[in-house]
């Protein structure tokens, strides 16, 4: 394919991922109500008594409410947009590679949304009680906007981060790395993997970069380890 193939496939593999993703943000939107209550609950379930979720601006509820399904839709859709992007790749693979669509939609979406519900039932509980609880002394009013805003980002943070077996898998396969240049490079791992906590950490509290960079260096050994593997497997 030349360059101009190549840009007009990735236009059209780009159409269907956004079409997709639009069409399950209709369907989220309609239940975008509940969808409200059901993301930002961890944090209520962390409030002290007297305290409560507020809004302050007119407009507000709306757009959390947009967000809101915007968020989900995501998640609706993430085995449509990895196809479309698996697609993209596909021709650049040998043969025998080829087959490897369906374990990658599986466990590419697998991944991604286990790691939504990482961020929602784990890192969201362990970083709103830590955090509310130092204002312990006050009465909180939680805007809904911050509480969405900090739950989204822990819900799409790890649902990002989840994603890194997936990607160490594919780069030991085409050679560009090895499992022994990963483990010879491990502390300079966690030191990456430590700014980029400090970085997509909603407060950046040393409790909340903690709850992203464990599963981080977790999630990077397990790639090392399938990465391992597969390299014997292939020889």
């Amino acid at each position: 394919m030349t360059l101009l193939e190549h840009l007009d496939e990735l236009r059209k593999r780009l159409f269907k991922a956004v079409l997709a993703y639009l069409i399950a943000l209709g369907a989220c939107w309609v239940v975008s109500e509940r969808l409200v209550g059901f993301i930002v609950q961890p944090i209520r379930d962390h409030l002290f008594e007297g305290s409560d979720i507020v809004f302050i601006h007119v407009s507000e509820a709306f757009m959390i409410y947009m967000k809101s399904a915007a968020l989900t839709a995501i998640f609706v859709a993430a085995p449509l947009i990895f196809y479309q992007l698996w697609a993209f790749i596909a021709p650049a693979l040998y043969k025998n590679e080829r087959r490897w669509v369906f374990p990658f939609l599986l466990f590419s979406t697998l991944f991604f949304v286990g790691g939504g519900a990482f961020g929602y039932y784990v890192a969201t509980p362990i970083a709103a009680s830590w955090l509310l609880n130092l204002g312990s002394e006050f009465t909180a009013q939680i805007t809904l906007r911050s509480a969405f805003s900090f739950q989204s980002t822990l819900i799409l943070g790890m649902g990002a981060v989840f994603e890194m077996p997936i990607l160490i898998f594919f780069l030991a396969r085409i050679g560009v790395v090895t499992p022994a240049f990963l483990m010879r490079n491990f502390r300079y791992a966690v030191l990456v993997i430590a700014l980029l906590s400090a970085v997509i950490t909603p407060t950046g509290d040393m409790m909340t970069m903690a709850v992203f960079a464990v599963p981080m260096i977790l999630l990077y050994l397990l790639g090392v380890g399938v990465a391992a593997i597969s390299g014997r497997s292939r020889r």
